[in-house]
């Protein structure tokens, strides 16, 4: 059985950065796309970004874009969220996902890891 380990997550200023890490387990990672999502008390769970098997094809969420900054290493099973220009807004629990298919959707990805907290102070 697949796992997913999410670290790297605290208490920022607005303007800082902060990276973000998945570590996962239990299955032939560099087979499956990789998504990052977040979602905020009281709100519904947002798609963030997501990177394929390969590493080469990204995508962000518009409100993400040129700020944040998805990747992965294979060879350890890694895939990270690299977060520049905090602000505010961007706090909420993080969650990276599998995925077999190229989406957006939180619901087409089959594994989640427990998520991992950010805040940005103003």
């Amino acid at each position: 059985q697949v796992q997913l380990v999410e670290s790297g997550g605290g208490l920022v200023q607005a303007g800082g950065s902060l990276r973000l890490s998945c570590a996962a387990s239990g299955r032939t990672f560099s087979n499956y796309n990789m998504g990052w999502f977040r979602q905020a008390p009281g709100k519904e769970r947002e798609f963030v970004a997501v990177i394929n098997w390969s590493g080469i094809i990204t995508k962000y969420a518009d409100s993400v874009k040129g700020r944040f900054t998805i990747s992965r290493d294979n060879a350890k099973n890694t895939v990270y969220l690299q977060m520049n220009s905090l602000k505010p807004e961007d706090t909420a629990a993080y969650y990276c996902a599998t995925t077999r298919v190229w989406t957006v959707k939180w619901n087409d990805y089959d594994v989640w890891g427990q998520g991992t907290q950010v805040t940005v102070s103003s």
